[in-house]
C-alpha cells in the first residue's frame, strides 16, 4: 500500500475525533538488544506511537501527518479499505512528536 492511500479516505471525521494507524504491528516485537518478545508475553502498561491520518474540525492541537502517543488499550478499531485504524478522541492522546514544531522547541510535547 503506498504512502498515500489513507489521504483519500472515504471518511469525514466529526467533532474531536482522531484517526490514526499504529506505527508498530501487534504481535511479537524486538528488544533494544535484538531479542524476540512473543506477543503473549506479559508486560507493563505500554503506550504506543502512531500516526495521524484524519482529525475532526474541533481537533486543534494535531493534524494529519503528525506522530503521537496514545494508550493502546484505550482504543477503538476501525477497518476502512482493509487497513485498521485506531478512532479516540483528542483528549485520549498523551503527547505529540511533530516535525513542524519550532526550532526552539522539544518537539515532544508531554
Amino acid at each position: 500500500m503506498s504512502e498515500n492511500t489513507h489521504d483519500k479516505l472515504p471518511i469525514r471525521m466529526l467533532h474531536d475525533r482522531v484517526l490514526v494507524r499504529s506505527d508498530t504491528p501487534e504481535g511479537e516485537r524486538r528488544s533494544g538488544g535484538g531479542i524476540l518478545i512473543p506477543a503473549t508475553a506479559a508486560v507493563g502498561k505500554r503506550l504506543a506511537w502512531a500516526e495521524v491520518v484524519a482529525v475532526g474540525q474541533n481537533v486543534r492541537t494535531v493534524e494529519p501527518g503528525d506522530r503521537v502517543l496514545y494508550d493502546p488499550e484505550d482504543r477503538a478499531e476501525v477497518e476502512v479499505r482493509g487497513v485498521a485504524y485506531v478512532l479516540m478522541r483528542e483528549r485520549d492522546l498523551h503527547a505529540v512528536a511533530s516535525e513542524r514544531v519550532s526550532v526552539d522547541a522539544t518537539g515532544l510535547y508531554l
